[in-house]
């Protein structure tokens, strides 16, 4: 069975905001121990100040501001822009056809994805940290196509 989806285009501050949540996802931990260290300077005798609290709290502010500009940046770039073309999917059990137009497209195999996710009302793929497949449930055609691509992610092992 192929899926063939309605026109979509991914829109920036979507793109975004998922980006980066999939980032804190995957790398909080690590904006988290770092604040923590810095707070633990506050136990050094003779150097308590709230200044250590503020300085973590400084990084973590530093940390998401870092990955927000990077994916603001993707959305900027000419090799980005293809990213948010409208786009035709064609789905299988093999691939993922992103279509332009009837004569243009670019496969996509299965493994070339690294992780999936299903929303409340939408479909994720992760490409890489900077490529994201967004699908929101309104551009499938019936309730059996999204059934279909959901069983596809669990039956390839994608999902979170």
């Amino acid at each position: 069975m192929i899926v063939k989806t309605k026109n979509y285009k991914l829109e920036k501050k979507v793109y975004i905001s998922v980006a980066l949540k999939n980032i804190l996802k995957k790398q909080g931990w690590m904006a988290g121990l770092g604040a923590l260290v810095i707070c633990l300077g506050y136990v050094i005798p003779g150097l308590q100040s709230i200044w250590w609290f503020i300085a973590a709290f400084i990084g973590l502010g530093l940390y998401l501001l870092f990955w927000w500009i990077q994916f603001y940046g993707v959305t900027q770039l000419e090799q980005g822009k293809m990213l948010f073309e409208k786009f035709v999917y064609e789905i299988s059990s093999q691939q993922i056809l992103m279509k332009i137009n009837p004569r243009e497209g670019m496969p996509i195999k299965w493994d070339q994805v690294q992780a999936a996710e299903i929303g409340k009302d939408f479909f994720v793929l992760y490409i890489n940290k900077a490529q994201i497949l967004y699908w929101p449930f309104r551009i499938f055609n019936t309730e059996n196509e999204r059934k279909f691509v959901a069983s596809i992610l669990k039956a390839k092992g994608l999902l979170k």
